[in-house]
């Protein structure tokens, strides 16, 4: 018994470092009315030089539609790795999307910035539809879209 209360003990210490170096940030993104299907957003992280980093979540099911969110998919590849376990569906015209993420610490005010990507089938495809850079002083300030994005806000 006293075994198993020290490797508890030890996996906890190993872990909690881990759990400290990431937060949860809610990403709300709402739609302007247009008309036609729902639309494919994919939200990303891009480094100080416009480099994809890190997939965030991506709205829509159909991964032969990915193509179409042209700059996200050229940045992950379109590598399922890169997107399993964080998709939901596509959402549809003047609707809202709220998602919460896990965002490690570390790009925080470090000159990252938050990127969605939108396309509708038979409509425009808009890569960077907004953009947001990634800090304590941009939570919560809405930032508008170019595309079919009307709003996109992320909370920390």
């Amino acid at each position: 018994m006293k075994h198993m209360t020290a490797y508890a003990c030890l996996a906890g210490a190993l872990a909690l470092p881990g759990l400290v170096q990431a937060r949860p940030v809610v990403l709300t993104t709402q739609l302007k009315n247009y008309a036609g299907n729902g639309a494919y957003l994919a939200f990303y992280v891009t480094d100080a030089a416009g480099k994809y980093t890190k997939t965030l979540w991506v709205a829509g099911k159909k991964a032969k539609y990915y193509k179409h969110l042209s700059d996200w998919a050229r940045g992950s590849g379109l590598n399922a790795r890169e997107f399993d376990g964080i998709s939901g569906a596509s959402v549809g015209s003047g609707k809202t999307l709220k998602v919460t993420v896990e965002l490690a610490d570390t790009l925080i005010d470090a000159g990252y910035e938050i990127r969605v990507d939108s396309a509708v089938e038979d409509g425009r495809d808009n890569p960077a539809d907004a953009r947001a850079p990634l800090g304590k002083q941009g939570a919560g300030k809405p930032v508008g879209g170019r595309g079919y994005v009307k709003s996109f806000t992320y909370d920390m």
